[in-house]
């Protein structure tokens, strides 16, 4: 019966899941003999333990961190955002870490959203928010749906997602394959899950499920079990695109190539010190700006910096890096964005 009725709930979503083969421009994610996922390079390398221990002593070190260079916020009441619904501007608003809220043609949406002070399976345990998030979920406007691109905790966040389930029954949240049981036995119903290559529409927009290099872990057992992934959401106006997390790969091009060129590319810009550690699962801000390049976008916005005390590097250092990278190139001082939290800028 509880089956039957999540059966319907699904097929009552104003989503249609497109399948023909015919229509799909990327493949599927490939998978290990073990039936985990991987990436088209295959497994990644996350550096020797001489590396990752140290790392993680350093990482403790963050609980005295003060934050110095941790992004300034803005003040933003949502105001202009919930009559944006009716207006139709497209704009992005940067709520914090690789949270974006994003409107064009009618439609609301969000990227990993998370609003917890710190991403952890333990409360009180893990690294903490230096700066709050850039609007508080009830000033948000009605979000017709949720981006996510994996299930590491600063990307899929349960505490947040549930909320925006409670607050908007009709939000549809997006995940690559194998994460929805997660979302479900939290109450949350209104779950796609996507390979890469698959898409879906929603109210005359395609949401593409894409190809990404990173890795998927929640506990001790489950490394690969679930898929991570890109995202586009393209129009009739506006094509936009959320890289989510990952390293640096051949699939940036491939995608400028079929889905470009974008309006507006959200590309993470921190988290990449150690190299060594970091190199293949987190772009440098000079990389994420290549890969601005490659998916043929006219304005990139950084992302993934300065919210949570997760590497080595400077919190001051990926969005100056950015800028400095954007400065010779076609990007210049004007379309290599670094927003403050809460700020909202039309694209």
């Amino acid at each position: 019966m509880i089956r039957y009725t999540i059966f319907l709930l699904l097929t009552l979503l104003p989503v249609d899941l497109l399948h023909a083969e015919s229509e799909t421009l990327f493949s599927g994610a490939p998978r290990s003999d073990d039936g985990r996922f991987t990436n088209p390079a295959g497994d990644l390398t996350h550096g020797t333990l001489s590396v990752r221990f140290p790392f993680i002593l350093r990482r403790m070190g963050t609980y005295f961190r003060a934050g110095d260079g941790a992004p300034l916020r803005e003040a933003n009441d949502g105001a202009f955002l919930r009559e944006n619904t009716r207006h139709n501007k497209p704009t992005v608003t940067w709520v914090g870490h690789a949270t974006l809220l994003v409107q064009f043609e009618h439609i609301a949406f969000l990227t990993d959203p998370i609003w917890s002070n710190r991403p952890s399976p333990v409360a009180g345990i893990g690294p903490k928010r230096f700066v709050e998030p850039g609007l508080a979920i009830k000033d948000l406007p009605p979000i017709d749906f949720v981006l996510i691109s994996h299930n590491h905790y600063d990307h899929l966040d349960l505490p947040t997602l549930r909320s925006l389930a409670k607050r908007n029954a009709d939000t549809v949240f997006f995940t690559p394959l194998g994460n929805g049981d997660l979302l479900r036995r939290q109450g949350i119903t209104r779950v796609q899950e996507l390979d890469w290559g698959q898409t879906a529409t929603y109210r005359g927009a395609t949401i593409h499920c894409l190809p990404s290099q990173h890795w998927s872990k929640r506990s001790l057992t489950d490394d690969r079990r679930a898929l991570w992934s890109s995202w586009a959401v393209t129009g009739d106006e506006r094509r936009f695109y959320f890289a989510g997390d990952t390293g640096y790969f051949a699939g940036f091009e491939e995608i400028g190539q079929k889905l470009g060129p974008f309006d507006l590319a959200a590309v993470p810009i921190g988290a990449y010190e150690p190299r060594a550690m970091m190199r293949q699962s987190h772009m440098n801000p000079e990389e994420a700006l290549r890969a601005a390049q490659d998916l043929r976008a006219k304005t990139a916005i950084g992302i993934h910096f300065g919210t949570f005390d997760l590497s080595d590097e400077p919190l001051a250092e990926p969005p100056q890096r950015f800028r400095d990278a954007a400065a010779d190139t076609e990007f210049g001082d004007t379309r290599a964005w670094v927003l403050n939290i809460g700020e909202t800028r039309e694209f």
